[in-house]
């Protein structure tokens, strides 16, 4: 029978097994959560009592990744990381270091495979059409990501002593900084926009920050669009789904995990299938208010899709999608793209990808917001607001570099050494003491970023 037992902060699920000399052994298991644990005693117990309970016995790197693989990366991973990771697996790993002994591994060997990876050829892909260009430094991290996480699976299996990746050098990734458009550029393409479907992307793309397998798995139902929300700055929509094309090997190795419904193909030996599937994160799914003009357009889409509806009748596909072509199907992401570059091509405006309207999209919210990180990730579906500043640190830090530009104008240039608050002279936000109370305690009460914070919120409830 199995135990758990808490070491630190860990959770080790220890059983005895038998080694291959029949000698009897105990082994353990680490897992971070006493859930995971919970979880693995009582399959090891099921498994155990059916006699069919079998400890991993990898030698080589070859056996330890289809052992990860089937353990791990069937339970952790979605499609679309499936794919992915499989991808680098056949292409990468199993070929070059497949074959290699568990006990030759070490972080010098690390190291070297990674340094020879970048001289080797990378396989043909939509980044490397005609197969001439070599493996990149980004490609070798997300190399580095699989096996870091296959070996620490190994160190809790027994079969590894220590984890070689972690202490290896990896190649520093170049960071392309992409060019976005500006608000300005966004009005321009809207104004020039005459294609329907790709305008209601823009706005949308733009006022909730989504990405386009967001915005191309909306549904009418989860969004509320009434007469009233609009009049009173409430209409919102939720992001809950997302639509994507995924390996179809992938959606078989998984069971569908993840998958709500899968398009319709008229081609049957298609390697992938288009999907309605859950987001990746929990932080994806997520409310966002939208201004009153986006949703007076969405409030036309509908009535125009009810009356294809009405005319087409069974021959229109509902799957109740916005973003739907004239039978119900969801609209291509490739559609969108290319007429945007119509767009692009048309005005000539800076070469960017659908993608960028969602960078654009945060920019404008944090300055438009004064630096609101918290709101914008509420937005964004960032997982944490520091992704939010890592990303987008550069606006907040203009408008810092603007302060010591004024501060240099106004006090070493003598130009305001007596600065006033901004319309304190016309403003009526003004607050008169009461007779008693003591006027610098307070501006010390009202100092207090708590006390503002509630203050502001008790406002706010009161304003008729």
């Amino acid at each position: 029978m199995a135990f758990i037992r808490k070491r630190g902060k860990k959770f080790a699920v220890i059983y005895r097994i038998k080694d291959d000399n029949g000698k009897e052994r105990q082994t353990s298991e680490t897992f971070s959560t006493q859930k995971d644990a919970e979880r693995r005693q009582k399959e090891i117990e099921y498994k155990m009592a059916i006699g069919k309970f079998e400890v991993p016995k990898c030698t080589t790197l070859k056996e330890l990744i289809e052992e990860y693989v089937k353990i791990y990366g069937h339970d952790k991973w979605g499609v679309s990381t499936y794919a992915g990771n499989i991808s680098l697996i056949n292409n990468y790993i199993l070929p070059t270091i497949g074959k290699v002994k568990l006990s030759s591994i070490n972080t010098h060997f690390m190291e070297k495979y990674y340094k020879d990876l970048l001289e080797m050829p990378a396989v043909k892909s939509s980044k490397n059409m005609d197969g001439s260009g070599t493996i990149t430094e980004s490609t070798v991290n997300e190399i580095h990501k699989i096996l870091r996480s296959a070996f620490r699976q190994a160190v809790k299996w027994d079969l590894m002593e220590k984890n070689p990746a972690v202490d290896a050098t990896v190649p520093k990734a170049k960071t392309q900084e992409r060019e976005i458009w500006t608000a300005e550029m966004l009005m321009q393409a809207l104004e020039a926009c005459d294609n329907k479907m790709l305008k209601i992307a823009f706005h949308l793309a733009f006022t909730a920050t989504l990405r386009i397998g967001e915005l191309l798995g909306l549904t009418w139902d989860e969004m509320d669009i009434s007469e009233e929300a609009i009049a009173n700055n409430r209409a919102y929509v939720i992001i809950s789904k997302q639509v994507e094309r995924v390996s179809r090997d992938a959606v078989e190795a998984l069971n569908s995990k993840e998958i709500i419904l899968i398009f319709p193909t008229s081609k049957k030996n298609n390697k992938t299938v288009r999907v309605l599937k859950t987001p990746k994160t929990d932080s994806s799914t997520r409310k966002v208010y939208i201004p009153k003009s986006v949703a007076q357009c969405l409030v036309e889409l509908k009535a125009e899709q009810d009356e294809i509806k009405e005319a087409l009748g069974n021959e229109y596909q509902d799957y109740n999608l916005v973003m739907a072509t004239t039978f119900g199907l969801p609209i291509g992401d490739s559609y969108l793209r290319n007429k945007m570059q119509d767009i692009i091509d048309e005005l000539g405006l800076p070469d960017v990808v659908f993608h960028s309207l969602r960078h654009t999209s945060v920019t404008y919210k944090l300055k438009l917001s004064g630096g609101d990180i918290k709101a914008v990730q509420g937005d964004s579906g960032h997982a944490q607001a520091d992704m939010v500043t890592e990303v987008y640190g550069h606006i907040i830090d203009e408008d810092r570099r603007k302060n010591a530009e004024m501060m240099e104008n106004a006090f070493y240039n003598k130009e305001n050494l007596n600065p006033q608050m901004k319309g304190s002279e016309e403003s009526s936000n003004t607050i008169a003491v009461p007779e008693g109370v003591d006027a610098e305690l307070l501006m010390k009460v009202l100092g207090n970023p708590e006390m503002a914070a509630l203050l502001t919120s008790l406002a706010r409830t009161m304003k008729v």
